[in-house]
């Protein structure tokens, strides 16, 4: 595509950078959002529309894909321009601008760069007896339930995704069988609890060994601690929700402070590189929580001092969009 020049340039098109569009365009900003991948919505999107999420205030429950339609619908009054499906490559610092490169050579001129990319490029974590079973009955993502209408599913893991999708597909399932390697979970005290009273089986202290069928799953084996044999279940889907391998890809060569994978911030979002700055699950300072909430607020954060380090006349604070 053509050279971009904008004021403000996002990457990362999840929640955090989907809210920063819309608040770039009522502060005036020019925007432009990078993504690697070709949609919306960032890790929403690709692991969890379906899921409900609780804990967006104004929202007792929302479904990730109506969050992300949302967001969307609001950031459309900053008309932004989407360079989706590419990545960011290099970043090159002027006295009044920045420049980065795309993958496919694509320029972008800005006048502020704001970091959103989440936990950056991520792949999940492998089953170790689910080689070449991805698309024969495996998968690491549940992007919609009604696949798994009818069928025995089985879900590999300990942690948010396990749990979460383990209460989703227990009333569309046949049957749900969670398996974890240990007997203490990474979830929600509040999911775990919920699964425990449903019609899940949990089998703790315990490793898938061996997944069958031909071609599809039929049936999964599973190794239980303290047992001689191993127990075998019947299968048609099998989920490994084993986790995510982050990549913070090109960005980790610019020169930003980092620390375990993530950008350091100080409280206004600015990054140690001038006019680059960070919000949402990406970024880490003392005290910091990884939910969407805390990213929606320091976006506005972020876009409001972007918005000085453009133009130094401007204000930090514009005012509340409610006034008139």
């Amino acid at each position: 595509m053509d050279d971009v020049t904008t004021d403000l340039l996002i990457i990362g098109a999840g929640p955090t950078g989907l809210y920063s569009a819309y608040y770039a365009g009522f502060r005036g900003m020019s925007v432009a959002v990078v993504d690697s991948l070709p949609e919306l919505g960032g890790q929403i999107t690709a692991m969890y529309p379906e899921k409900a999420i609780l804990d967006v205030a104004g929202f007792p429950s929302v479904k990730g894909r109506d969050l992300v339609e949302g967001l969307v619908e609001q950031a459309a009054s900053a008309n932004p321009t989407y360079i989706l499906d590419r990545t960011a490559t290099t970043l090159e610092h002027h006295e009044d601008d920045v420049v980065v490169t795309l993958d496919d050579g694509t320029r972008v001129t800005a006048g502020a760069v704001l970091i959103t990319s989440g936990i950056g490029k991520f792949s999940p974590r492998p089953l170790p007896a689910g080689d070449g079973w991805v698309g024969r009955g495996m998968e690491f993502f549940v992007p919609s339930f009604a696949p798994y209408a009818g069928k025995d599913v089985v879900i590999v893991g300990g942690g948010d995704s396990a749990f979460d999708w383990a209460q989703h597909l227990e009333p569309v399932a046949a049957s749900v069988t969670l398996v974890h390697r240990r007997d203490a979970f990474r979830a929600h005290e509040r999911t775990v609890a919920a699964v425990k009273d449903s019609s899940v089986e949990i089998i703790t202290n315990a490793q898938v060994t061996e997944l069958r069928g031909d071609p599809h799953l039929e049936e999964v084996e599973i190794s239980v601690d303290g047992e001689e044999q191993p127990r075998v279940v019947e299968a048609q889907a099998l989920v490994a929700a084993l986790g995510f391998i982050a990549d913070l890809g090109a960005i980790q060569q610019w020169g930003l402070e980092t620390s375990k994978r993530h950008v350091v911030v100080d409280s206004s979002m600015r990054t140690n590189l001038p006019r680059v700055f960070a919000a949402g699950d990406i970024t880490d300072y003392p005290g910091k929580v990884r939910l969407i909430a805390v990213g929606f607020g320091e976006a506005a954060t972020a876009v409001n001092n972007a918005a000085v380090a453009i133009d130094p006349t401007a204000h930090v604070f514009p005012g509340h969009s409610s006034e008139g």
